[in-house]
């Protein structure tokens, strides 16, 4: 992959962002082979490039969606199907997990009778205004210790609440069919999930207890992806997640989840080319043709540790990586060993690179950001 990358990029140009599609499909067959019960839904949020919309949706997978713009996205390859087919897969294989929805968006979803969360009382008040077919899924606070990105800071009912607010959804004539949490992206505490699972067990036996029949457990996202040998195995936490969920779920229950990083992390390699050089206070700066307001976005947004590999041999030093616009802060990285010998118009390449990168990349100061070039679609 390392020869063939570099002469793309010298026939297509740079920065180039080389998505290999089959990568994508064996990521998802790893995690549906390891996690046979649970359904999984594509968080788009983390690559929303259509061609790996259309490739998840031809693998069978189901759909994680934020806003309209991304139901939209998904609804491209169903929009041919008879209605009553049409009306099935949405409900069974989209769900807007964001637990805020302007009314606007729950407006124009009304008429799918769409899964959607939520985790306030203000935001049930809304959506019984506003998109009163929807099925509502409760989500959850739990820990998030140790994740990349925390996530209860800003979203989940504390789970004391829990039994309140699923009585006011039925009380105003809505249906709660399920829960759901995130332990944190990228998360390699394992104990965060299986606190996670024991809370929603709670909260899931209180419901029917009280005479609500609560079915769907949406597990989140956050499984890891081997950014580096020090990484946990999927494997591993996957073993945790089926016992768990063994003994503390019925067989009617239906669990889910929301796998975005996972499929698409490893999926794609940039190739930049370097378009400066300076030595400042005895460090070697190499400018490139991409930087953190385009496909390095994940560094600032995604707290993403880069990586940069030189296609050249040579003796290496502690570099700097800098991107190309005329903000200071466009600092990529300040400790990547590389050759200290490269020249202009050489070539770096960055692995790993296909989640949260191109998915908030900007034209700030007019840089277009990197090409797309798909593999094995």
């Amino acid at each position: 992959m390392k020869e063939e990358s570099l002469k793309l990029a010298q026939e297509h140009g740079t920065p180039l962002f080389i998505i290999d599609h089959e990568v994508i499909r064996a990521n998802y067959r790893t995690f549906k082979k390891h996690l046979p019960r649970v359904q999984a839904y594509y968080a788009v949020k983390a690559n929303s490039h259509q061609e790996i919309v259309k490739t998840l949706f031809e693998e069978g997978a189901s759909f994680d969606v934020a806003s309209y713009n991304e139901f939209m996205q998904v609804y491209e390859y169903i929009r041919h199907f008879e209605e009553k087919d049409q009306d099935f897969y949405i409900w069974d294989k989209i769900i807007f997990s964001n637990t805020i929805k302007d009314r606007d968006t729950l407006r124009k979803i009304r008429r799918y009778k769409p899964l959607v969360t939520f985790d306030n009382e203000d935001e049930l008040q809304k959506i019984k205004e506003h998109c009163d077919t929807a099925g509502v899924v409760l989500r959850l606070k739990v820990p998030d210790t140790g994740s990349q990105v925390e996530m209860s800071s800003k979203f989940g009912a504390e789970p004391g609440d829990a039994r309140h607010l699923i009585a006011q959804a039925f009380d105003l004539g809505l249906v709660v069919e399920g829960l759901s949490f995130h332990v944190g992206s990228q998360c390699t505490t394992f104990d965060n999930y299986t606190a996670a699972l024991d809370i929603a067990s709670q909260i899931l036996h209180d419901a029917r207890k009280s005479g609500h029949n609560v079915k769907i457990v949406d597990i989140g996202g956050g499984f890891p992806v081997p950014y580096d040998s020090r990484v946990p195995q999927f494997e591993k936490l996957a073993g945790i997640i089926n016992a768990e969920c063994d003994r503390l779920f019925p067989d009617d229950v239906e669990l889910i989840a929301e796998p975005g990083r996972f499929m698409v992390a490893t999926a794609a390699v940039l190739v930049s080319e370097i378009v400066g050089k300076a030595r400042r206070d005895g460090k070697i700066f190499y400018y490139i043709n991409d930087g953190v307001y385009q496909t390095f976005s994940g560094v600032v947004y995604d707290h993403w540790i880069p990586n940069f590999h030189a296609f050249k041999p040579g003796r290496t030093e502690v570099c700097a990586v800098v991107g190309p616009t005329c903000d200071s802060f466009d600092k990529i990285s300040l400790s990547e060993q590389l050759p200290a010998d490269l020249q202009i118009g050489d070539y770096l390449y960055t692995e790993n690179i296909g989640a949260y990168s191109i998915a908030s990349s900007t034209r700030f100061n007019g840089f277009e950001g990197a090409k797309i070039l798909h593999r094995n679609k």
